[in-house]
């Protein structure tokens, strides 16, 4: 089984976000895939697929995503069987767990791929981190830098909605980023 997991926040205020790339990105492949979105209350989230790519949408804030992430993980029997040890930080979650997130280092318009790095201040990447107690997973970094951050804070910029260049480009890097994901 594959979790792919796009880090935004919910509600209508945070549609087109900076923030909500990962929304963004999950809600293209599953429309790609024909797949459509449920609530699932359990586990704090909506999900897309079946059983071999299951595709999720926290539904508690950013920085609280590792609660979600944490609980899909338990739902579908997939957490490591020491969960809760420090021996968990060597837990291999880079095979079964896919986080597709904005991210400020990264200039608009590039994306990067990583495994086993820490959150470089994502929050939404650090709770997950901090309740899987482990950073052995894959994560699909959007990029989202522009010159305008140079003039706002951080917390801001990435609150902020996107303009249609923007959005355009992010589309472009999510088509990108789909192609990625096997």
């Amino acid at each position: 089984m594959n979790i792919i997991v796009g880090l935004g926040n919910p509600g209508e205020q945070y549609e087109n976000t900076r923030h909500n790339s990962g929304f963004m990105a999950v809600n293209a492949l599953a429309k790609r895939l024909g797949l459509v979105w449920q609530t699932n209350k359990k586990i704090k989230a909506e999900t897309a697929g079946g059983q071999k790519l299951i595709l999720i949408k926290p539904q508690n804030f950013m920085n609280n995503s590792g609660q979600s992430v944490t609980a899909v993980l338990s739902y579908y029997k997939l957490l490591p069987k020491k969960f809760g040890i420090l021996k968990t930080a060597k837990a291999d979650l880079s095979k079964i767990l896919t986080i597709i997130h904005d991210d400020l280092d990264i200039e608009l318009g590039k994306y990067k791929i990583s495994v086993n790095s820490r959150s470089a201040g994502h929050k939404g990447v650090q709770s997950i981190i901090d309740r899987l107690k482990t950073k052995n997973f894959k994560r699909l970094r959007i990029g989202i830098r522009t010159p305008a951050l140079e003039k706002i804070p951080a917390d801001k910029f990435v609150l902020q909605k996107l303009n249609e260049q923007e959005k355009n480009i992010i589309s472009q890097i999510i088509l990108k980023i789909i192609g990625e994901i096997k």
